[in-house]
């Protein structure tokens, strides 16, 4: 894996909307974007299912708090909420009616105005899975064995309905895998 700077345009909207709350992250891998929010400067939560990744994540940012944990466990809290939610490519492994639940709960546990940024896979993602594997759903594929979803832009606006205000969608590509990887970057509030 590359190192991919996708979270450094978004990190003065995500000061801007932290206002010295915790930025809470789903699905942190190995760290990498932690480590970006740690080094600008914010307190970070952070979690993953894997415990091996978790491992990774407290050695890239040992200044943020990174736990094991199931995204469709109760997601943490803060006595405020967070200002700031980060998923990046993290809300992809479910049918649809779980993946409009943890939306849902992402949306309770923000602060009024706080903000989500997330990556989605897109449907147009043909290097990693968005064409050519059993259906599970529509845009919903057996990949390799694991379940993915892949989102068209109408997919997208319909997870992030009121109470989300859309202020951001794009497709865009990064090569954070090594081959090309299309995906669809998408900010809202809460």
């Amino acid at each position: 894996m590359l190192h991919d700077p996708w979270l450094d345009r978004w990190l003065p909207a995500i000061g801007a909307r932290a206002s010295g709350r915790p930025v809470l992250e789903i699905g942190c891998g190995d760290g990498d974007d932690t480590r970006t929010l740690v080094n600008a400067g914010f307190d970070v939560m952070a979690f993953d299912l894997s415990d091996a990744a978790v491992r990774r994540a407290r050695q890239a940012a040992p200044a943020a708090r990174i736990e094991q944990r199931d995204i469709r466990d109760p997601l943490p809290q803060t006595g405020n909420g967070f200002g700031v939610v980060i998923a990046s490519l993290s809300l992809h492994y479910f049918p649809w009616s779980e993946t409009l639940d943890i939306a849902a709960r992402i949306h309770r546990v923000l602060a009024p105005g706080g903000l989500l940024l997330c990556r989605l896979n897109s449907t147009e993602d043909h290097h990693f899975g968005a064409r050519g594997h059993p259906v599970i759903e529509p845009h919903y594929h057996l990949v390799n064995g694991s379940p993915k979803r892949f989102f068209t832009e109408a997919a997208v606006r319909e997870l992030f309905v009121e109470p989300w205000t859309v202020i951001a969608l794009e497709h865009r590509t990064t090569r954070k895998y090594l081959r090309t990887k299309a995906l669809w970057e998408v900010a809202v509030t809460a």
